[in-house]
Parts: structure tokens; sequence; C-alpha cells
């Protein structure tokens, strides 16, 4: 369930009494907790216990041991499978709240109230949940639907303009793979501002939706979701074991560059579609520098990616502008090339 907040919440107020859980554990970092929290709990009408969590912000404290600090707390707070935790945040509140829920005694219910625009439209849809470990993505992780998704907009205008873009381009994303008249229509937004942004959100949270209703353990169709993650992914990596994190936007701008460049070369779209494709995301997004990373060190982490089989690097890849395809295994020298191609391009 998917729910559009109003002003007064009544629609999680309504959800909270139909449920009845015996605890609430309200899930947040330092940056929900002073943007966000209050605004939770000045429209939360219930006389349920809750206890707010906060850990600190940022993808490097997805890990194994942040996660051991939560099942800890939650031993210390004597929650029972009957509690239920409300995930405040952003992608790495969603993936590692998720986590947490349905791992501790072998799962407890829980909904994702996302923060951000990468948030909203992709990560805490789906149910795919994980953590982070030796500095690959996500390797950790369940498949376990949340009770339900709760959304209120004006959330986004909390955000730094840097934490928008980065969920933009998941919204990029959607169009490119499923929906050509939604990327048209981003692509002519002239400045990212929530407002924007707003018109938009629901039909990219739907597509991913759509998705998922048909694929839930990604063993087809949702594959095509990680168009431009396959790079993506594996650079984002690279620059968090470097100390020097980058936005998951950022990569995954980076990666769908990339993996256009390898639908050009793999005979799946034209040089026009590829182009217009290119040059539209480099119009939102800064060109990175990646020259301090091997050929040699990108390869061998993009092997770790879950989508993976047999010893091949399976790539979604463009068909068309709305159009995509799954499991399609690209030749080193191709990879290589689009790689040369993304740092070189002027």
């Amino acid at each position: 369930m998917i729910s559009i907040l109003d002003q007064d919440f009544s629609q999680l107020n309504d959800f909270l009494t139909q449920q009845k859980p015996t605890q609430l554990l309200i899930l947040v970092d330092e940056n929900t907790y002073e943007y966000c929290l209050p605004t939770l709990l000045g429209n939360l009408e219930t006389e349920i216990p809750f206890e707010i969590i906060e850990i600190e912000a940022g993808e490097e404290l997805k890990t194994l041991e942040t996660a051991t600090q939560l099942w800890e707390i939650l031993t210390e707070f004597e929650t029972d499978r009957k509690a239920l935790i409300i995930n405040l945040g952003g992608g790495v509140i969603t993936d590692m709240g998720g986590f947490i829920a349905s791992t501790y005694k072998r799962g407890i219910p829980f909904i994702n109230i996302p923060t951000t625009l990468l948030g909203m439209c992709d990560a805490s849809i789906g149910g795919k949940t994980g953590i982070d470990h030796q500095f690959l993505k996500n390797i950790i992780g369940t498949f376990a639907h949340p009770e339900a998704i709760f959304v209120f907009p004006e959330f986004l205008n909390t955000l730094p303009f840097e934490e928008l873009r980065s969920g933009f381009a998941e919204m990029l994303k959607h169009g490119l793979i499923a929906d050509e008249k939604h990327w048209n229509d981003l692509i002519s937004i002239k400045d990212l501002t929530p407002e924007n942004i707003f018109p938009y959100i629901e039909t990219s949270m739907n597509i991913k939706q759509n998705v998922v209703d048909e694929d839930f353990k990604e063993e087809n169709i949702r594959k095509t979701l990680n168009f431009g993650h396959t790079i993506g992914h594996a650079l984002e990596s690279l620059f968090l074991l470097k100390g020097k994190p980058i936005m998951h936007g950022e990569a995954v701008a980076l990666g769908m560059i990339c993996e256009t460049r390898i639908s050009l070369l793999q005979d799946l779209i034209s040089e026009e579609t590829s182009n217009t494709i290119i040059s539209n995301l480099r119009k939102f997004f800064p060109h990175i520098d990646i020259s301090a990373f091997s050929e040699e060190e990108i390869l061998n982490l993009m092997k770790n990616d879950k989508k993976n089989s047999h010893g091949n690097i399976n790539f979604s890849l463009l068909t068309g502008i709305g159009n995509s395809i799954f499991n399609c295994s690209v030749p080193a020298e191709n990879i290589i090339n689009s790689l040369l191609y993304y740092q070189n391009i002027s």
C-alpha cells in the first residue's frame, strides 16, 4: 500500500489504529531527527508507546556493525513480534530499517516514510532491504515487503539540492526503461525544485511498483530497474572504499551514460538515440573524474553484481527510450570502451 499523506497524517493514524502494534520503534538518522521527526510526532495521534532510535547519516554507516547495534537496541527495548518499526528517512534508513525488521526474531512488521526523492521514488518501494559489506553495495539483504509506504511530499523541502538531484536520477531511469512520456516530461524540467518535480513523483512510484508486482524476487523483468546500476554501483563502491563517497544518483547517472553507450555498442539503439539520452543526462548531472580507478578494479567489482550468473557480467540495457531488456552478457571490451568514453567525454 502506497499512500500520499495529507497535512494531518490521517491515513497513517488510521493505519496504526487498525494494526494495533504493541510498540513503535521510529528509526531516524541525525538529519531526519532534526528536520522530519518533529513533523511526524506533531501529527501522530496514538497512545501506542514509542521509542526513537537515531543513527548517524551516510551510506558508510549502512554496515553489519550498525545492524548489530540496532538488533541489540531492539533486544534492550524488549521488542516483540507485534511491534512496528517506522523507517523515517532516505534510502539508507529504509534499506537498513527494513533489513533489521525482516531479520529480528525472524521478522517483525515495518513501514517506510521516505523523506528523500530517492526514497520516495525508488528505495522505499519494492521490498528490497540490505546493508553494504566490504564496500559492496547491498550485498547482504532480504526481500521483505513493508506493511505500507506513506509519502509526505513536503519533506522534499528539507533537502539540499544535491539530494534532490540524486533522486531525480532514478526518476529518469524509470522513464528510460519503461515510459517514454515520463522521460520527456522530466527532461523538460528547467529547474530541479520540489515544486517542479512534485507532479511526476507518483508516476515514478507507480512504474517501479508495477514492475515489482510482476516480479518481486527479481527473476525477470525487475532486473530492468538495475539499468545504470551495474557500472554505477561498482564506482559508488570504489569511491566509498576511497573514503570519498559520491551521491547514489550521481553514480547511477554515470552508470546510465556508460550503459547507454554499451546499448549502442551492442547494436540495441541508434547513435542518435544514444546521443539524445546522454546529452540530457549530462544536462542534469556533473561529470565525475574516474581516472583514479583502473579498468581491472572496476571490472572486478562488477563481477560481484547480484544480477550475474555463470561467471558472466549481466546488464540491463536499452532498446529505445522507454524500452529495455535484461540478462545481457556484454564483452569486457565494450564495458571498457564505455568507461573510456565517459572519462573522455567533453
